[in-house]
């Protein structure tokens, strides 16, 4: 059995691909058991369950809620899958839509901020035509991936690290704070589970931003996150071998729900690459 439960698509997030064309490449793949888990968003999902059933995969709801997490009053960023959930849930469509609301509204800020620095450096600010190009570009959740697409296109900057580099970390703006308490209840309430996301991901929003020391993230988990989470990602694109059986282990300790995907924006395509084993899907079914 091939299983990827961390995908996103262009139609509601920052994939490369649409959810038709995402399907038709799990199909060709082989992928038995997936979910479509795009940035604050569900409005792909009654979609996702009709390809799914189209196309022969067994198929759970899925989304990435980003969670401002503060740890010694510092707000640290980190992500969680809920799965599972019913998408018709209007108190958990309201608060997505608010989310998303102020991603675009954020997005606006952070191309202010960027015409601050061009005109340091001498480039042409970014005009209201420029800003609808950017605009154009989204399908799905507007967020900075977009921005640093445009500024590769304009030939700004090489790629995308670079644009996170030179500017799109420094013209940050903070996304909604969503607490981890609401989160959890917001899926839990619409029938789901919410599982704690890539939290040793080298290159992501997650636990490293506090420690490197995989103890120390499971000591962390420990102390404030237990009642608000069902579950770990332990199979990741990013994660080692290492942090996939430490995360194995702390999850069979405390009785959490193991999970596992690709995280794949098709970029390149990773769909179906990890090795997951069969039982992980026998946990939905329980």
């Amino acid at each position: 059995m091939k299983i990827d439960l961390h995908i996103h698509t262009k139609t509601c997030s920052d994939g490369n691909l649409s959810i038709e064309e995402v399907f038709k490449e799990a199909k060709k793949r082989n992928i038995n058991f997936m979910s479509t888990t795009d940035h604050d968003c569900i409005d792909c999902q009654e979609r996702a369950i009709a390809l799914a059933r189209e196309h022969g995969i067994a198929y759970i709801t899925g989304v990435e809620l980003n969670v401002t997490f503060p740890y010694h009053d510092k707000p640290i960023s980190l992500d969680f899958l809920g799965y599972q959930y019913d998408f018709n849930n209007k108190e958990l469509k309201d608060k997505l839509l608010l989310i998303r609301e102020r991603r675009e509204a954020r997005a606006l800020e952070v191309l202010d901020k960027l015409n601050v620095e061009f005109d340091k450096e001498n480039i042409t600010r970014f005009t209201e035509k420029d800003i609808k190009n950017i605009q154009d570009s989204v399908d799905g959740a507007f967020g900075r991936p977009h921005i640093a697409n445009y500024l590769i296109e304009k030939g700004i900057v090489r790629d995308k690290q670079e644009a996170f580099d030179k500017y799109l970390v420094k013209c940050n703006v903070p996304k909604y704070p969503l607490p981890l308490a609401e989160a959890s209840r917001l899926i839990r309430n619409a029938g789901g589970r919410l599982v704690h996301a890539h939290p040793n991901d080298p290159n992501g929003t997650s636990l490293i931003a506090i420690t490197h020391d995989l103890e120390e993230q499971t000591r962390i988990i420990e102390e404030y996150m237990l009642d608000y989470i069902d579950g770990v990602e332990c199979w990741h694109s990013r994660h080692d071998a290492n942090t996939t059986a430490h995360y194995l282990g702390f999850a069979r300790k405390h009785g959490l729900i193991m999970t596992g995907g690709s995280d794949c924006h098709q970029k390149p395509i990773l769909l179906g690459t990890l090795d997951i084993p069969d039982w992980v899907a026998e946990q939905f079914s329980r």
